[in-house]
């Protein structure tokens, strides 16, 4: 099973290549770059890298999977046309994964938490959200994603009595921590503010989201803004 994974949904760009059973790192390699306003330049680049050391070709993958959102504007329509082009060009499945599960999973594989409130700077005086729990080997999303003023969330009343169980990552909290839990008193296990998605994360995910068969086609890799003002589909970058 061979899988490419990219991420170009935060200021974090990355792309990941697993072989299950094969290589270190339980079969992932992976490149990855703090790269603001660098993403359009360097994913290719990253992807040309990982299929060219692993002897792999584009042909040869059973999926592509990438960040769908929510994050940067910019960002998803880049990891959203780069998928479509390899997807349409070789009729490879698409597995489409949130940004904000993959900041859970990550936060997970630092803490070993199991309950994380994913959070991502969506600017304009708003956050990304989401609540997950890790039940077995699922995560389940507790609501729904969306996109709201840190305000808005009153975490102190919907989490009374959760006391260190819940950690918070993702970069909403380093922007907006006093306004989501705005001297509560409430204690969250640990704040990981510089916690981004990955394409790494994104590969574990997608294994079993493969073996299960949920992908869809190249047309439906579309990305999730949660806001309403933004329309046009990214065109796809052909390689």
């Amino acid at each position: 099973m061979k899988i490419l994974a990219l991420d170009t949904a935060t200021e974090a760009c990355s792309a990941a290549l697993c072989i299950v059973g094969e290589l270190a790192n339980n079969g992932i390699t992976t490149k990855y770059q703090l790269a603001p306003r660098e993403h359009s330049r360097l994913i290719l680049q990253m992807i040309d890298e990982l299929l060219s050391q692993a002897g792999v070709t584009v042909s040869e993958l059973d999926a592509i999977a990438f960040g769908r959102g929510p994050g940067s504007f910019m960002g998803l329509r880049i990891a959203a046309g780069v998928v479509q082009g390899i997807a349409f060009a070789h009729d490879i499945p698409v597995i489409p994964v949130s940004t904000l599960k993959a900041i859970a999973q990550r936060a997970y594989e630092l803490t070993e938490n199991e309950n994380v409130l994913a959070a991502i700077d969506a600017r304009m005086d708003e956050v990304y959200w989401a609540k997950y729990s890790l039940t077995g080997k699922q995560w389940i999303l507790d609501g729904e994603e969306q996109v709201i003023s840190p305000d808005k969330l009153h975490l102190a009343e919907t989490l009374a009595g959760q006391d260190n169980r819940w950690v918070g990552a993702g970069t909403g909290w380093a922007s907006y921590a006093d306004r989501l839990l705005p001297d509560s008193g409430f204690s969250l296990l640990a704040r990981l503010e510089d916690c981004f998605p990955s394409a790494e994360v994104i590969a574990k995910l997608a294994i079993d989201e493969l073996k299960a068969g949920n992908t869809v086609p190249a047309a439906e890799a579309i990305p999730v803004y949660l806001r309403n003002d933004v329309a046009k589909k990214p065109k796809p970058v052909v390689l």
